[in-house]
């Protein structure tokens, strides 16, 4: 069950005016979007419709031709990806990012690794670090791959390899979860795996969750905003947004 709307939830990222052009393509056109801490905000659209561009530049991969990015406060419109992560930001991508060949605990140590690097202790076995060890262990527990620690990923089924990277993101200790279509090739049993997942990630984190699985959309997320064109053309609640004229004839039909 989603928890009822609280106005005193902490906005943990915010996007204001967001605009992106690609020469005289404009992709990402004047959007506003806030992730509030417990809150599931989903975001969807046809393709093309600028849903991917957005999440790149809240995640700081390409920046912006307009507009401002805030992370727990801070105006990180131009810090690179790897300082908002350091920040407390984490994401997932459409394909797999995985190294298929190391096992699940290592993909998991080498994204806690990432957060803070110690080139100072460069005469220190890396895997005889307690603090990425730890939490790569917590990390794989969180997603449901405590069971699966040696397990080389590329031997993972495409649902536990979709955990994996959540596991990788939630290993750098992130506030603020961007989830680029997490279900993507998801059977059943794999979806209801992930979202009870989502569920128990909600409560410490904001998630934005691009997807386009409506009913599993419509199940998790607090509040939609819809993308057409590169344009926000509807941001509300789930049921306002499954009732609006213009969302059904733009996106979810009658």
């Amino acid at each position: 069950m989603k928890p009822e709307a609280n106005g005193n939830d902490a906005v943990l990222l915010r996007g204001r005016d967001i605009t992106r052009r690609w020469g005289g393509l404009v992709a990402v056109d004047r959007v506003s979007i806030e992730l509030e801490r417990g809150s599931v905000h989903a975001v969807i659209g046809t393709n093309g419709a600028g849903k991917s561009t957005l999440i790149n530049i809240l995640s700081g991969e390409i920046p912006p031709s307009g507009g401002s990015v805030e992370l727990l406060g801070q105006d990180v419109t131009r810090w690179t990806q790897p300082r908002r992560a350091r920040a407390g930001l984490g994401r997932s991508y459409q394909r797999n990012t995985i190294y298929p060949t190391f096992t699940v605990f290592e993909n998991c140590r080498l994204a806690a690794q990432a957060r803070s690097p110690r080139p100072w202790a460069w005469w220190q076995d890396a895997q005889r670090c307690e603090a990425s060890t730890g939490a790569a262990r917590e990390a794989a527990a969180k997603a449901g791959l405590e069971t699966f620690l040696d397990r080389p990923a590329g031997a993972l089924s495409h649902g536990q390899k979709r955990q994996l990277e959540i596991a990788m993101c939630l290993a750098t200790a992130p506030e603020v979860l961007l989830l680029d279509e997490p279900l993507a090739g998801m059977g059943a049993e794999e979806t209801e795996r992930m979202l009870a997942l989502l569920e128990q990630l909600r409560p410490g984190h904001a998630i934005l969750l691009v997807e386009h699985d409506m009913d599993a959309v419509f199940r998790i997320a607090d509040r939609i905003t819809v993308m057409v064109n590169g344009c926000v053309i509807a941001s509300d609640a789930p049921e306002a947004i499954r009732t609006n004229p213009q969302v059904q004839s733009a996106y979810l039909g009658h």
